[in-house]
């Protein structure tokens, strides 16, 4: 499978950040792309208070855009997320939705953790704006099975390995991810869930600054379930490609069945002991 990942730099005008999503999915298309992955927040990123003037229901403007381009290029796309609206004034959910080669919406994900969290670059309180979600997501692409996932996830690994033993091959990464947090982290952590649950990760990011005075890592990568960047994006926009070797994939759980060898039953509460 050849995919595409899309880096982006999305602001606050919402349309223009689609017009740019969608030129970064033809480059990808273009190129031999059968799946494309969009960062997240992909439609709009900048300040808290214009979240809920951006957010759209799950079949709003920007995903009838994205669909329609799915469609036009026979090719399945992740639309990594975009504030959708509740039915909570002012609140959002974060949604990551991906389309079929005929533009039908495939699967939603809603994401389960949100990024409360206070750093040297700054306080961020995503749940000022956001309603966390509450089911992990398993999809079918083609012949192949994907677990969705969104940012801040990334630093939970047992939602991981539940997509893995749900049967996932590709775990999907859209992310904003500071730039802070994103030099000492962001590629640890993506080839940890890779090497732990023996799959591809596909992790698409956004780049550089945004509204108000924040800054985005970028760095798109792609890793096989080895744990090696097979694909990885320089700074600015673009797309970065990759091929996915499921043959590989099948090999290394084979010799290293880390999978198979887990026991359930001896993982309870630890005993504590003086």
């Amino acid at each position: 499978m050849r995919v595409g990942l899309a880096q982006t730099n999305s602001q606050e005008d919402r349309d223009k950040n689609v017009q740019a999503a969608l030129k970064l999915i033809e480059q990808a298309a273009t190129q031999g792309a059968e799946f494309v992955v969009l960062p997240e927040f992909v439609t709009f990123l900048g300040r808290g208070e214009l979240v809920w003037e951006n957010a759209e229901a799950i079949d709003g403007p920007s995903s009838q855009s994205f669909a329609a381009a799915a469609r036009r290029h026979g090719i399945w796309l992740l639309a990594g997320s975009f504030p959708e609206r509740s039915n909570k004034i002012g609140m959002c959910f974060n949604t990551s939705v991906l389309f079929d080669p005929q533009g039908q919406i495939a699967a939603t994900y809603r994401k389960i953790h949100l990024f409360d969290v206070d750093i040297a670059a700054g306080s961020y309180r995503e749940s000022d704006t956001v309603l966390p979600g509450e089911t992990p997501v398993v999809a079918r692409v083609g012949d192949h099975m994907l677990g969705m996932s969104i940012c801040y996830d990334l630093r939970f690994p047992e939602l991981y390995r539940l997509l893995a033993l749900a049967g996932a091959e590709i775990l999907v990464v859209p992310a904003a991810f500071t730039a802070y947090t994103g030099k000492d982290h962001w590629g640890v952590l993506l080839r940890a869930r890779a090497i732990e649950n023996q799959c591809y990760v596909l992790a698409a990011g956004q780049w550089g600054s945004h509204p108000p005075g924040r800054s985005c890592y970028g760095r798109s990568m792609v890793i096989n379930p080895w744990g090696t960047i097979i694909a990885q994006a320089a700074d600015g926009e673009g797309i970065v490609m990759a091929d996915l070797d499921f043959a590989l994939l099948h090999k290394i759980r084979a010799e290293v069945p880390s999978l198979a060898n887990r026991r359930p039953q001896t993982y309870t509460e630890p005993t504590l002991r003086s």
